[in-house]
């Protein structure tokens, strides 16, 4: 059965409830950690949902925030319903769409 997976991205809310607002308070904490960043990155990572992430960038944020990764990415899945056909509740018969073979005799 296919699996919908989604996350939800919790930097802006873990930042705002260690007293941090913006993105000028996050960057210190990253170059201190080795982090070089600009301040247009550390605001999309703030503001937006990033689809790709560095491990270092991660532990950095987890050890500013003092959380663990899953503190930071919410993650959840569900099992998709089953694919309908089109006009039935019946799955597609497979058998009726493959071609018969065919037996040719010698004319004589």
């Amino acid at each position: 059965m296919p699996r919908q997976i989604s996350y939800r991205w919790r930097l802006r809310e873990l930042m705002a409830t260690r007293g941090m607002f913006t993105v000028g308070e996050l960057m210190p904490h990253l170059a201190e950690r080795g982090i070089t960043l600009s301040s247009s990155q550390v605001h999309r990572l703030v503001s937006g949902t990033p689809e790709r992430l560095s491990l270092p960038v991660l532990a950095a944020l987890c050890d500013i925030l003092g959380c663990t990764p899953t503190d930071l990415i919410a993650t959840s899945a569900q099992n998709l319903p089953a694919r309908r056909v089109a006009g039935g509740d019946a799955p597609i018969d497979l058998s009726a769409r493959r071609p018969k073979r065919v037996h040719l005799t010698p004319e004589g």
